[in-house]
């Protein structure tokens, strides 16, 4: 059911001093390169294949088009929304690491989206592409406050990469059943999950959620993309069985779209309270009861593989998704995405020349058309 306000909102105006760089934010950028180069090289190195530095592997790779909704409330039609639309659009289902794991090392659930043809004044940086992307991951806030935090916290991360992958398998198994424990009394550990106690969930039952914030015509806003069609409503919290392979969360998307479709909802919360509701920390939740997630587009998927070793060369290989491929009217903001935006292009610069493609933004999606059923 599409979700619309009970009551009106009354969003925020975005002002410039809403944002406020952090303190040495130009050398914690420069750590987290060093730190996002070094798994990139690991990588590299061991497959002779360059991969992406963080959601490295894919479970699912999706076409399908994205329409926005007609008589959206006037705060809600803004930007990409402003007026009823259909856009063609690519999906990634990914999990978060940096390096290729056996599914068994289950960590939080990753989608990307992208838009193609996408009109309207652009971000910098972006002035010549014509597409819309959504980074969402399957929690409403990030693991970290900060960019200093969080590039902290990748520092420790970074060294571990192709390290004991068996003992990572083993680890997990442990992690998840500290994270059953904590969410049988009603609990969670963002950090169990990220470390490997993710429950082995399917990811098409997931909703997902930008976690940091962006410009929304002159308002600020997160996203969320939530599942709305009953087959992929009967997926959440469904438990895939990884026993006897490494791949069982593509298998299982795999499975489904060669029965069935998909359907979500792109959902957009409006910052009310800039004191409740934070641009600087991404880990704070902002209240849905202030100021609840609203509907203002479907996004939909025929059945098609799911995923094939020609859908990875073109969409693994072949694409960048980074928020910063935006417009305007969707500018990120805030400190995590301030320092999105050099991440992204590092790790994606690396990638494409270390495989010999060039750094594109498509223009259409009909090379996906191949691989839909």
């Amino acid at each position: 059911m599409t979700i619309r306000p009970a009551e009106p909102v009354t969003p925020v105006l975005y002002q410039p001093d809403v944002e406020v760089p952090e303190e040495g934010e130009a050398a914690t950028i420069a750590e987290m390169l060093e730190s996002l180069r070094h798994i990139s090289t690991i990588t590299y190195a061991d497959s002779g294949h360059a991969l992406r530095s963080v959601h490295a592997k894919s479970h699912g790779i999706l076409r399908g088009s994205l329409r926005v909704l007609d008589g959206l409330p006037a705060a809600y039609a803004q930007g990409l929304f402003a007026t009823p639309a259909s856009y063609d659009a690519v999906v990634r289902l990914s999990t978060t690491p940096g390096d290729v794991l056996d599914d068994k090392v289950s960590t939080p659930r990753g989608l990307a989206l992208k838009l193609v043809k996408v009109p309207g004044a652009r971000v910098d940086g972006s002035e010549n592409d014509a597409t819309q992307d959504f980074v969402m991951v399957n929690g409403p806030v990030f693991a970290a406050p900060t960019a200093k935090k969080f590039g902290a916290n990748l520092k420790l991360l970074a060294p571990t990469t192709d390290k004991a992958p068996r003992l990572k398998v083993a680890l997990s198994a442990v992690l998840r059943g500290a994270e059953q424990v904590l969410e049988a009394v009603g609990s969670e550990s963002g950090l169990l999950k990220s470390l490997g106690g993710h429950p082995t969930t399917n990811p098409l039952g997931e909703t997902y959620f930008s976690q940091a914030p962006v410009l929304y015509g002159p308002y600020m806003a997160k996203f969320s993309l939530a599942p709305v069609a009953a087959e992929l409503l009967a997926l959440t919290d469904a438990q895939v069985d990884l026993a006897d392979t490494e791949n069982g969360l593509r298998e299982a998307v795999q499975a489904h779209f060669a029965h069935h479709g998909g359907e979500w909802e792109l959902r957009v919360q409006l910052c009310t309270d800039l004191a409740s509701m934070p641009i600087e920390d991404s880990s704070v939740e902002w209240s849905q009861q202030a100021s609840p997630y609203v509907a203002v587009a479907r996004l939909q998927m025929a059945p098609q593989a799911g995923w094939s070793e020609q859908l990875s060369r073109l969409v693994d290989d072949g694409m960048r998704f980074n928020p910063w491929h935006a417009l305007a009217a969707h500018r990120p903001i805030g400190s995590i995405m301030r320092v999105r935006k050099a991440a992204y292009a590092m790790s994606s610069t690396f990638r494409f020349e270390n495989n010999g493609v060039q750094q594109v933004e498509p223009t259409d999606l009909d090379a996906l058309a191949v691989e839909r059923q």
